[in-house]
Order: C-alpha cells, then sequence, then structure tokens
C-alpha cells in the first residue's frame, strides 16, 4: 500500500469529525473512556499535523487550502474552525485542571496527568479511585507534547485575529491570552513530571538484574569481567556526564564512581521514589512525593524521547514558545534526552561482533523478554542516528533487524492459530507498574501497549529518510508500505468510526470494537508526519548519478552553442523557440544536478534528443538542395 500522507490525514481528519464531532459539540472518550492522555491524543489527531506539517496549518484561515476547507467543512467556515478549536481546547483544560487557592487567598491552575480508564491490574481487580489518579509519563509526554502544538496554533491565530476589525475576532484574542497562560501552566507541569520521572540505576554484575543485562551485552561469551571492563569504558563519557552534569533532581543513592557497577538511565513510569524536588517552581508537582520504582522502563523511556524532541525541534525554537523557567527545564530535558539516546544506542551496537539489538528477543535488567523491548531499543537506536550523523554501515545492519521484527511481529508472515504474537497487538504488551500498590490500598496496576504496528511503521521511515543507499531505502519503503497495508487492514470498515483505528479482530480474531481507539490513531497520525517529513527532504543523489548528468549537460551545451552560432536573422521563428526551449532545459538541468541529479539527467537527456532532431533537420534541408 503507497504512502500518502496527505490524502491519508485528511482521511482522518474526515473520519475524526464525524466520530466526534456533533451537532457543533466535540464529543470526548473513545473505546477506553476518557482521560487526560486518550483526550490529549484525541485532540493531536487534528492538531498535530496541523502544527508540524507546512501546507497543514489552520492558524491563518484565508491560506487554508481548498480540499482542507472541505474536510473541515462541518466546524463551518475557516475562521470558524479556529475559534472551534479555541473552544475545544479551553474544554480540555477545563477537564484536566484543578483549581485551589494558595495562602493568600489567590486561585492557581493545579493540571491533572490522571491515566484513569487506561490503567488496569494483572489479577482484574478494579483500581481504587486514588489509582486511576496516578500520573504516568505518557500523560506528561502527550501533554508536552499536546502542549507545544496548541501554543503554536494558539499564537499563529491571534496573530491573525488581531487583524481583524470585528468585535468577535477581538474577544476571542483575548480568550486566546487567558488560554495561553493555562496552557503554558500545563506545560511546565508536564515538565517537571518529566524532569522528575528521569532515573539512574546501577547494580552488581552479579545480582540478577547485572546477569540479565550481561546476557544481553555478552555476545561471545567472554568473561563476565571483561565484559563489565568494556562496558566500563564503552559507557565512560554517559557515566561522567550522568555524575557531574546531571545536577537537577539525582536520583538519590546511585554510585556512579564505581566502575564495577553496571549501569542503566531513562525514564521510569512515573515520579522515581525519592526524587529530588525541583525548587525554583512554584507547583505541587515540583515537590510531590514519588513512588515509582527507581529503574528505567523501555516503553516509557521512548514515549519520553518523543515528547522531548518536540521540545527541542528547530519549530518549537524558532517561535520562541518557551518561558525563562521553561527554558531551564527543557535545558535539563535536553540533556537527560541526549544521555538516554546515547546510553540505549550504545549498548544496541555493544561489541565487536553480533550486536545486542540483534540478539532478539531483548531482556530488560528484570529479566523480562519480548520482542516489543527489542522494538523499543531500535526507536531509541533510530532516534540517536536521527539527531547525529548516521552510519551507513549502523543503518545496513539496521534493516534487517526491522524485517525480522515485522515478520516476528506478523506483520509480514502469517498468523498461526495459536500464536503468541497475537498478544503484542491485542491486549497488547502489560508493563507491570512496580510502586503502585505502595501508595494506596489497590492491587499492583499494569499498563498495555498494543503499539507495536505503529512503533516500528515509524522506525522504519526515520531509518529510511537516514539511508544513503539505494538498495537499503528500497527494501525499508517496502517494508514501510508491507507495515502501512497491515495497519490499513486493521482500521474500521463501517459506521461513524470508519477510517479511524483499531478494529483487531479483523485480523487477529476475537471480541469487535465499535469505539476508536485514540492511543493507536494518534500513533497512526505521527506515522503520516513522519512520513510527510521525509518526502519533501530531497531523494538521494548518487556520485555516479551526478557525474552522468554532468557529462551528458556539457555535451548538450556545446551542440546549444554551435546551434546558436549558426541562427541567423533568416532563420525560422520555430527554430528560435526550439532552441530557447533547450536552453530553458539545460539552465533548469544546471540547477538541479546537485540535488535532484536524476531530473538533471532527464532534461539534459531530452535537450539532447531535441537538439539532434533541430540538427538532423537541418542537415536534411541542406542535402535536399
Amino acid at each position: 500500500m503507497r504512502i500518502q500522507p496527505r490524502q491519508q490525514i485528511l482521511g482522518v481528519w474526515r473520519s475524526l469529525l464525524t466520530a466526534c464531532y456533533r451537532e457543533g459539540e466535540w464529543v470526548w472518550g473513545g473505546r477506553d473512556g476518557s482521560n487526560s492522555i486518550s483526550d490529549a491524543e484525541q485532540l493531536l489527531c487534528l492538531l498535530y499535523p496541523a502544527t508540524e506539517i507546512d501546507g497543514f496549518g489552520l492558524d491563518r484561515p484565508d491560506d487554508i487550502p481548498d480540499d482542507i476547507r472541505a474536510v473541515l467543512s462541518p466546524m463551518g467556515n475557516p475562521q470558524r474552525v479556529g475559534a472551534t478549536l479555541v473552544r475545544v481546547l479551553e474544554d480540555y483544560i477545563d477537564r484536566y485542571t484543578e483549581v485551589a487557592a494558595n495562602e493568600a487567598g489567590e486561585k492557581k491552575d493545579l493540571p491533572v496527568f490522571a491515566a484513569g480508564s487506561y490503567l488496569s491490574s494483572l489479577d482484574e481487580v478494579a483500581p481504587t479511585d486514588e489509582q486511576r489518579g496516578l500520573d504516568i509519563v505518557d500523560s506528561y509526554s502527550m501533554s508536552l507534547t499536546l502542549c507545544l502544538a496548541a501554543l503554536k496554533f494558539l499564537r499563529g491565530f491571534q496573530g491573525f485575529l488581531l487583524t481583524q476589525t470585528r468585535r468577535e475576532a477581538r474577544d476571542l484574542a483575548a480568550r486566546i491570552d487567558h488560554l495561553d497562560a493555562r496552557i503554558n501552566t500545563r506545560l511546565t507541569a508536564a515538565m517537571v513530571g518529566l524532569v522528575r520521572s528521569f532515573v539512574v540505576n546501577t547494580v552488581t554484575p552479579e545480582s540478577p538484574e547485572g546477569r540479565a543485562m550481561l546476557s544481553m551485552l555478552n555476545q561471545t561469551g567472554a568473561a563476565a569481567p571483561a565484559v563489565v571492563d568494556a562496558v566500563a569504558r564503552r559507557l565512560e563519557r554517559v557515566r561522567i556526564r550522568l555524575r557531574n552534569d546531571l545536577t537537577l533532581s539525582q536520583t538519590p543513592g546511585v554510585d556512579l564512581y564505581d566502575e564495577d557497577l553496571l549501569f542503566e538511565c531513562g525514564w521510569s513510569w512515573s515520579l522515581v521514589r525519592d526524587a529530588a524536588y525541583i525548587d525554583f517552581v512554584d507547583m505541587p508537582i515540583a515537590a510531590a512525593p514519588g513512588y515509582a520504582i527507581a529503574r528505567p522502563y523501555l516503553h516509557f523511556t521512548v514515549v519520553a524521547l518523543d515528547g522531548i524532541n518536540d521540545l527541542t525541534s528547530a519549530r518549537t525554537r524558532e517561535l520562541d514558545l518557551l518561558d525563562g523557567e521553561q527554558r531551564r527545564l527543557a535545558e535539563a530535558l535536553q540533556l537527560r534526552w541526549d544521555l538516554a539516546q546515547r546510553y540505549w544506542s550504545a549498548v544496541a551496537r555493544f561489541g565487536s561482533g553480533r550486536w545486542p539489538l540483534e540478539d532478539i528477543p531483548w531482556r530488560t535488567s528484570d529479566g523480562e523478554e519480548s520482542d516489543y523491548f527489542s522494538l523499543t531499543v531500535s526507536a531509541v537506536l533510530m532516534q540517536d542516528l536521527l539527531n547525529r550523523e548516521a552510519d551507513d554501515d549502523d543503518l545496513t545492519r539496521a534493516a534487517p533487524i526491522f524485517d525480522e521484527l515485522a515478520r516476528r511481529g506478523r506483520i509480514t508472515s502469517r498468523m498461526t492459530v495459536h500464536d503468541s504474537a497475537r498478544a503484542m497487538h491485542t491486549p497488547g504488551v502489560r508493563l507491570r507498574l512496580i510502586g503502585s500498590d505502595e501508595v494506596y490500598d489497590g492491587p499492583l496496576l499494569v499498563w498495555t501497549v498494543s503499539d507495536y504496528a505503529t512503533v516500528l511503521l515509524k522506525r522504519i521511515l526515520q531509518a529510511a529518510r537516514l539511508s544513503g543507499t539505494m538498495e537499503v531505502r528500497d527494501k525499508l519503503l517496502q517494508l514501510a508500505q508491507d507495515t502501512m497495508e497491515h495497519l490499513d487492514r486493521r482500521a474500521f470498515r463501517e459506521g461513524r468510526v470508519t477510517g479511524l483505528w483499531d478494529d483487531p479482530a479483523r485480523l487477529f480474531g476475537g471480541a469487535e470494537n465499535h469505539e476508536p481507539s485514540w492511543y493507536l490513531t494518534e500513533r497512526v497520525v505521527e506515522c503520516l508526519v513522519a512520513a510527510a517529513r521525509m518526502f519533501r527532504e530531497p531523494p538521494l543523489r548518487f556520485p555516479s548519478m551526478v557525474a552522468r548528468a554532468m557529462e551528458l549537460l556539457i555535451e548538450a551545451e556545446h551542440l546549444l552553442n554551435g546551434q546558436l552560432l549558426e541562427l541567423s536573422d533568416t532563420d525560422s521563428s520555430a527554430l528560435r523557440t526550439a532552441l530557447a526551449l533547450a536552453q530553458r532545459r539545460l539552465e533548469r538541468a544546471r540547477i538541479l544536478i546537485d540535488e535532484r541529479p536524476g531530473t538533471a539527467l532527464s532534461l539534459a537527456s531530452q535537450a539532447l534528443l531535441e537538439l539532434d532532431e533541430l540538427a538532423y533537420a537541418r542537415f536534411d534541408a541542406t542535402r535536399s538542395v
């Protein structure tokens, strides 16, 4: 199935409005009910493409293309679309903000990040109400992305409104001022949550955790002390920076000076137990007690990295969205983002033989194994390569890993009757939230992740974007199309949710669903945004093609100059027009030869054929005289 980001995103938007915009009102909730994460995902299905892809913007009503106007027509005319989005954002902030008075009697917003209906338990005992109010890293990360997207839209739309003279426009601009401040409060709180959820974990090589880590790192059967020493040397710079540069909210009780200890870093599932307070932020979350185990989870690490990636993007910096307090938090998050990527990228490729990442499935430090964990490690590796100079050798080795993960995840292979891979898609991989049963009187909670196909697709697209080898890129793009076809087969085909996700029963059997999963739909939209970014970049250029295009261009320009030399005032205007056309083609070819050598080669070839036809016509006319 061909990936066509514009058409497919507009299809999602059309289906989104059919499903949740009724009689002029936005309807919250999906398959898992309504909570701070699901509702943010629902909104991001619309706002994320609108603020990340040029040509999809909704903040300048006069510039909205006709096809987007048609899709969004249920919300009214283009200016009404902006006003509706303002109202929906206000509703979201109201739903997930508590208002409390401080000692001076001033009312302050307290953002709510409760995971709510997304939480469940292993023994099917319902979580308590207090447990459903627990924060999750997914909520911090998704709120960070939503707040940034909302600010990008609101500030652009407010700029448009200030050029209008009608009273309604001025009133709406004033409402945006208030909404902007409340969204900034939520953004700051989400950033604090991510800072305080980051953890460094050290273990002895002899411990069960240390043995599990060494079982992945030691791909050559070397003695354990030699592997520990090699790991210490490979990760020395990461260890030093974690020890010296990570000053804000350090993990307590961690010894990074002892090089005989193994370590890992990343994000736990929520605020880490005994996490240090952040004293320069006047919010309860900056000093709230933590309850999550001080051990990184691969899934939550990838989720946090994706959110921080939006925070550190060039678009965010260009728009100058952050205030001074947020910039300080952003610097802390960028440091953690860089260190986590470098750590897991180094671990994934550790050693001189087979990569640990190639040893599927990945085993985590708590001894659990899953193809999903291999996929999340590869996701961090791709994000690290995307932000640094990627080595084509790394990408050449990564491509077969994606192919194997697609096969093992039954994306490109047949599902058997009692296939264990089915559980990775439905109901999904269940992550135990260690510590969730110690704070309130309730069961141990689990977090279910069912995004195997979308994580795979997004990382394949990133790898294809980085690849400088034609064969590797072609294989990756074919695998991306196969994965998109898999996802397309899981989209709803009937009812008001047609075109949304997820209906896994169509592929895997089991109970049918009739409500959209905003969790998966939003991640499909992220994949389409990633595809749009890749397609907007110049295509691959090969030195051999550049050289061949230059050879043809030089020959064609020489022949053109010769024919122009022989052009007399009595020659027909048709001849002049033909030579002028050939000249324009060659001028265009010279402009494109560095970025699009294939196009330049085609233009030069076309000009050569036209010049040869003119030369032959002149020769034939001379011969007949």
